[in-house]
């Protein structure tokens, strides 16, 4: 039997939120599109005090920027990229052009050819979201992307020194000290300053990712983003400490991110409550941890792992870390998850960092059709086809019938004049 034992915010009060955030950027983004540079620098000076001469960085702002940063920080820019670069090279591995003869003298295949322009939005609010700029310029770059543009927001009064270090590293062609909607509207839309992109990727907060949601169709998108979410699976092999440890550490990203503990152990729910009561008192982020523990924290009691299975397809949240003795059997058998984290000894904040594995993932369901960020997402498969004198003849037939049996009678004349023209070469 499913027991919840501690519930979220309810959906209702969520969805307000959400057409609140929604009436918002509608205005936002139509003015941007209304009035470009004006409108921009408007909004950045409104909601970040922030109106520089201009909003790109030059090639000496950014020497200076990596000028400034310790060496132990950038060997650990280089080594979280060099683990990012080598997962996306393998993925890229994964994926290659075919062409078949799938009858004599038809040739079908595919191209796989990256975006031409992509535009990164590394968030650098609350916190300077360093490892998005690997995540999203990088992984671009590594796809074959030509134009990559990345804009992060003014932290503590200026550009952060190793979010631009870490763009320029990733190799972002163009950088810009710029946040909120008005850098994602910017990007998509162009302006007078900014050329448009096709493509628009990173995460941000609710306001970004409703950018993203209405900006969708005129340009393209990673995915859907809302906050993040973190779902630990844990069984009596787990500690209160660990569950709680990583329960927070997600927690932290904000008031509004939901924090879920599933387990078959009451004993683990108890030492895990006890725990995050504890480590609020010391967690120097605890003030956002603490606010999305208790409005969007959850506890969920199963008796079996199968139903521990069910429960965890049914959030279908986008980190779920899997504490238990045999991890590999949720490996096996859940469908529904952004990312998974096996075992004890890995954890979300590795893959959000360091690993290697791309952290911007599917949110709020999503992961119900969807998998996260990855060289792919920046690549089309195109299809393309040949077909001989011979075949052709023979092919229209066929299509002459079928456009006819659904009346589309001008397709049928495609058909029918190529049946004409080269039946006689398939007699010859």
């Amino acid at each position: 039997m499913i027991k919840v034992i501690k519930k979220g915010i309810d959906a209702a009060a969520a969805a307000d939120m959400d057409a609140k955030v929604k009436s918002i950027v509608e205005g936002i983004l139509a003015d941007i599109e209304s009035r470009g540079d004006a409108a921009v620098r408007e909004l950045s000076e409104k909601f970040d005090n922030w109106s520089p001469d201009q909003f790109q960085l030059t090639q000496e702002q950014i020497d200076a920027a990596i000028a400034r940063l310790p060496e132990q920080t950038l060997d650990d820019i280089h080594f979280a990229q060099k683990q990012i670069r080598k997962f996306a090279e393998i993925q890229k591995a994964a994926l290659r052009d075919v062409e078949e003869e799938t009858m004599p003298g038809v040739f079908l295949g595919h191209k796989n050819i990256p975006v031409n322009s992509v535009g990164c939005y590394i968030p650098g609010g609350k916190y300077p979201m360093v490892a998005s700029a690997h995540m999203s310029v990088l992984t671009a770059k590594v796809a074959g992307v030509k134009r990559v543009i990345a804009c992060a927001p003014p932290h503590d009064g200026g550009p952060n020194d190793a979010i631009v270090a870490a763009m320029h590293l990733a190799g972002a062609d163009e950088i810009y000290c710029l946040g909120g909607v008005q850098a994602v509207g910017g990007m998509a839309l162009g302006t007078e300053t900014i050329a448009p992109v096709d493509m628009l990727v990173g995460p941000g907060n609710a306001f970004v990712a409703e950018a993203k949601r209405q900006l969708y169709g005129r340009v393209g998108i990673d995915l859907f983003a809302g906050p993040t979410e973190t779902l630990i699976i844990a069984d009596d092999t787990c500690d209160g400490e660990m569950a709680a440890t990583d329960l927070l550490g997600q927690a932290e990203h904000g008031p509004n991110s939901p924090a879920i503990l599933l387990t078959n152990s009451a004993q683990l729910v108890e030492d895990t409550q006890r725990e995050i009561e504890r480590q609020l008192t010391v967690l120097e982020t605890a003030d956002v941890a603490g606010a999305a523990w208790r409005d969007y924290g959850q506890i969920i009691l199963c008796d079996t792992e199968d139903e521990m299975v069910a429960e965890a397809d049914r959030i279908a949240s986008e980190h779920v870390q899997v504490m238990t003795r045999d991890p590999d059997h949720f490996l096996n058998n859940m469908t529904n998850y952004g990312a998974l984290f096996l075992g004890p000894e890995t954890n979300v904040a590795y893959g959000d960092k360091v690993i290697g594995t791309n952290h911007t993932l599917p949110t709020k369901l999503a992961a119900r059709y969807t998998g996260g960020l990855w060289v792919g997402k920046f690549i089309k498969t195109c299809t393309y086809q040949r077909v001989s004198p011979e075949a052709t003849a023979t092919v229209g037939e066929y299509c002459s019938r079928l456009c006819g049996l659904e009346g589309m009678m001008g397709h049928k004349a495609q058909a029918d004049l190529r049946v004409t023209r080269y039946k006689k070469t398939k007699a010859a």
